[in-house]
This record gives structure tokens, C-alpha cells and sequence, in this order.
């Protein structure tokens, strides 16, 4: 049994066709196919079911497959250790951030971690909260930026800061004469929310009573709520015409919009906001890369 033998499990296993998991390992269909069955006859046992067009673990493959990508997350670890002997701010940091926060947090953050640790490289990703957690548990990256709660078993989390929420609207709209909004307004109007997925929508119905309601009813053209997949591209729906939207502060610029064009108000106290955290794993070697990640957002 091999690493690499391993790695060809893990890789099949994840996508379920064996072209496929031979194009993600950079090897020929029939070079992973004979190490498969290999290591099948080496274990004893059956590691897949092979359909015609998918494949899929046994129930003592899942397990076996569970175990592959432990020992290889170890060897990972165990590589990490020895570049950290050699400089543990010299090798690659993999960091991901949900889609709400890495537009606005990597632009600052990124110049402030080429200062502090200048030899490091950088990889960095976007995506959903359960992609990273994914990613972040099987070593794929090595630490992410997302919004509490987050639970995740063998991970460390850092509250990093709490982030209010704001409301953008156009400058014609009602609401943009007040100081302030209660949450429990926006229900009577048309809101734009993020898809679903994102943390975040759920976040804003939870913060604003009736929002959840005006989904499930859909019975009004006022409550209609519409789905947009960024938000920047919120803050274009809102500068069209079609409603108005809740967005994180850091979110809230409208430099790129004609001069009051578009508003940004405060919620009523309480306002609601979230908290946005720095997760990594226990194992993870690299104390100094995280730390150079927490002293630059400081910074």
C-alpha cells in the first residue's frame, strides 16, 4: 500500500467516475484503475461499486476512504512540520473567506500580510461556508474567514470582530428620509436578498422580523423578495430601481455610484450585525502564519 495508492482512493471517491478522478491526479484512466484494484486485493475487500456511469463506495470503502484522507492530512502535517523547521512563514498559506467578506476583507488584508511576512505565499479562495468547512477539515485549505456560529469538529475558532448591518437604498426611496430603520420595516417593502446558500441571507431574516414570512406568502408585489448572487450586485438592483437591501458595513461603499444616488442608514438599536471569525484546524503546524493573519486584520 502507497501514499499515492491512497491519494487515487481519496480522489475516486470524491469524483465518483474514474476518468475524472484520473484527470484530477494528472494520471491515465488505466494507471488509476490498476491501483484501485490493487489495493482492493491488497485489502481484501471491495472498495467501490462500479456502475456504468458512476461509482461509489462500499459502506466499508466509505470508512476505508474516511481513514485514507486522515493519514494523508497527517503526512500533510508532518510535511508543514519540516518547512516550519526550515521557516514557517516561507510556504504557501492557503486561506478562504465566504462570498460576503472576502471582496471586502482580502484587498486590505492581503497588502498588511506582504509587509508582515513578505516571503509567504499566498493562495486565496471564495465560496460558501459549508465548501470551506469541507476544504479547511480535509487540508485543502488552512484557514477561513466566516461568520459565527461555526462548529466544526478538531477546528479552532477566533473571533475576530463584529461587523453591524446596514440598509442601501436609493435616494428616492421612503425609507431614505429616516436616521434610522427598524428591522421590522423592511417587511413592507420589495428587499433584496443574496441566494440561497449564503450565510448571510439568513443572517438578514433572522434580523428582520417578517422578512421570512414575506417569502412564504409571496402574496403581495411590495413583499416580493429578489435574489440577486453578489452583493455588488445587490447594490446595482438597488441603484436600478428594484428595491432596497441589507448589506454588512464594510460592504456599504457607494463610491462607484453617482453622488447620492444611492443612501446607506443604520438600524434602530439594537442593530443587528455578525461576528466574523478565523478558523483553522487544531493539527495545523503553522501557529506563526496564523498569528500573522489575526495581527494583520488587527492592523
Amino acid at each position: 500500500m502507497t501514499l499515492t495508492e491512497l491519494r487515487y482512493l481519496v480522489a475516486l471517491s470524491e469524483a465518483s467516475h474514474f476518468r475524472k478522478a484520473a484527470d484530477a491526479c494528472n494520471v491515465s484512466q488505466p494507471t488509476l484503475s490498476i491501483a484501485i484494484k490493487k489495493l482492493e486485493d491488497e485489502l481484501g475487500v471491495s472498495l467501490f461499486e462500479r456502475a456504468r456511469h458512476k461509482v461509489s463506495p462500499t459502506p466499508i470503502g466509505e470508512r476505508i476512504v474516511a481513514q485514507a484522507r486522515t493519514i494523508l492530512q497527517e503526512i500533510n502535517n508532518l510535511v508543514s512540520l519540516a518547512e516550519q523547521g526550515k521557516d514557517p512563514l516561507g510556504s504557501v498559506l492557503s486561506v478562504g473567506a465566504i462570498f460576503t467578506v472576502g471582496p471586502y476583507l482580502f484587498p486590505r488584508l492581503v497588502p498588511r500580510i506582504k509587509q508582515l511576512a513578505p516571503d509567504m505565499p499566498m493562495y486565496i479562495e471564495e465560496s460558501f461556508t459549508a465548501d470551506l468547512r469541507v476544504k479547511l477539515s480535509r487540508g485543502a485549505l488552512d484557514a477561513i474567514f466566516v461568520a459565527l456560529p461555526f462548529t466544526e469538529p478538531e477546528v479552532v475558532t477566533r473571533p475576530l470582530f463584529d461587523e453591524p448591518f446596514v440598509v442601501l437604498l436609493h435616494e428616492d426611496h421612503e425609507l431614505a428620509a429616516a436616521s434610522a430603520i427598524d428591522p421590522g420595516e423592511l417587511s413592507r417593502h420589495k428587499v433584496l436578498l443574496m441566494g440561497e446558500g449564503h450565510c448571510f441571507r439568513d443572517q438578514v431574516l433572522e434580523a428582520c422580523s417578517g422578512l421570512q414570512e414575506s417569502i412564504a406568502e409571496h402574496n403581495s408585489r411590495d413583499h416580493t423578495i429578489v435574489e440577486g448572487s453578489s452583493l455588488e450586485t445587490l447594490k446595482h438592483m438597488v441603484a436600478s430601481g428594484m428595491g432596497i437591501t441589507v448589506l454588512p458595513e464594510s460592504a456599504a461603499s457607494t463610491a462607484l455610484y453617482s453622488d447620492g444616488e444611492l443612501v446607506v442608514r443604520p438600524f434602530t438599536d439594537p442593530a443587528p450585525f455578525r461576528t466574523i471569525a478565523l478558523a483553522w484546524r487544531v493539527s495545523y503546524p503553522r501557529h506563526q502564519a496564523i498569528d500573522i493573519l489575526a495581527e494583520a486584520l488587527k492592523d
